[in-house]
């Protein structure tokens, strides 16, 4: 079984991390898998439930950001101009989002009548990577039942590495997929928590870096490398501090600083997407008074809110590629762990 990246002695950052060290040590927020793992097709899906109640009937506070827009994400139009986020957020591969966007809207719409909830518009967000190096994509395998499997399979402690949407992914030429990690945040005297859950797809291998280590050119002869910065990350950052959709936008934004640290440039054709949400000041549908009254932090107190974002967004990915298992494709390609050929190798 493979090891989380603390496990094999790198420490990121300084501050403390939640129980699980997982996005999921957000209170409400749970995270579920289905992967298709055939001979041609390695891909699934992955979707963050943000609560535990219906979030079309009370809207969570919510903010996007495209560092570079070469993906195909769907549902962040409404989420910059209303900073509200109505569904749990689903990730996938690139020629499977209108699929899963459609399963999405049945879940809903169901979910909905069930509960007396009238909805007649949904955005449902859903997120993508395109893991076509090892997955026949244009088989578009994932359909409406392995999203409803991942939903219903949700929980606070889930798999990360080469599962759900990360089962075909390859990040700085090794094999990429699913992680998390999280940051206690002290404010005034409380402590608040926020976590990351990535889908890594993406660097050039020469640049890969590991807690300031620059370890790609050696990883370079091991394996066969990646040349060129692309491919995409998705980067979800989910909190429990009361700050309002702009303020969540700025600390999002933080996510770029441990993807950087990590030694990606962000380069022509990858497609770097930052969603987060907050479950504090959730938005009542209707309220009856017309207006809603909401606290918000002090501008001057998010500074840590941007570290945790940064750290956790690094060990995020490290523990993205510690989890990942090695993975041939549908036409024989293999991509190798970082466990594989480097971790297992250290103090040898």
């Amino acid at each position: 079984m493979n090891k989380r990246i603390c496990d094999y002695g790198f420490a990121i950052g300084h501050m403390e991390k939640g129980p699980l060290n997982k996005i999921t040590d957000v209170p409400g927020v749970t995270v579920g898998h289905c992967t298709v793992d055939t001979d041609r097709s390695k891909t699934g899906v992955t979707v963050i439930l943000p609560c535990a109640d219906n979030p079309f009937a009370r809207k969570l506070t919510a903010a996007a950001y495209v560092h570079n827009g070469f993906g195909k994400t769907q549902g962040i139009p409404q989420i910059q101009e209303l900073g509200t986020l109505e569904t749990p957020i689903a990730l996938t591969n690139t020629l499977n989002i209108g699929k899963v966007h459609d399963a999405m809207v049945g879940y809903m719409l169901n979910r909905c009548a069930r509960e007396g909830v009238r909805c007649t518009s949904i955005n449902p967000v859903v997120g993508e990577c395109n893991d076509s190096i090892l997955n026949d994509i244009a088989l578009r395998a994932v359909e409406e039942g392995h999203v409803l499997e991942a939903i219903a399979h949700a929980c606070r402690d889930f798999e990360e590495g080469d599962v759900g949407a990360g089962k075909g992914t390859v990040c700085f030429g090794l094999k990429g997929g699913i992680g998390s990690a999280s940051r206690r945040v002290p404010v005034g005297g409380r402590s608040y928590t926020l976590g990351v859950l990535v889908q890594s797809n993406f660097g050039a291998t020469e640049t890969f870096t590991l807690c300031g280590q620059p370890i790609g050119p050696a990883l370079q002869a091991r394996i066969t490398p990646s040349d060129l910065d692309r491919g995409s990350i998705m980067m979800i950052i989910a909190t429990d501090l009361p700050v309002s959709d702009r303020q969540l936008g700025r600390i999002i934004r933080r996510a770029g600083v441990g993807l950087s640290r990590c030694g990606s440039f962000m380069g022509h054709g990858s497609g770097d997407i930052m969603l987060g949400f907050t479950t504090a000041n959730r938005i009542e549908s209707a309220p009856e008074t017309g207006t809603q009254t909401i606290e918000i932090l002090q501008e001057s107190l998010l500074g840590a809110a941007f570290t945790a974002c940064a750290e956790a967004t690094e060990e995020a990915i490290l523990n993205s590629l510690a989890m990942a298992h090695t993975v041939q494709g549908f036409d024989g390609t293999v991509k190798y762990s970082l466990t594989d050929v480097y971790l297992n190798t250290l103090g040898k």
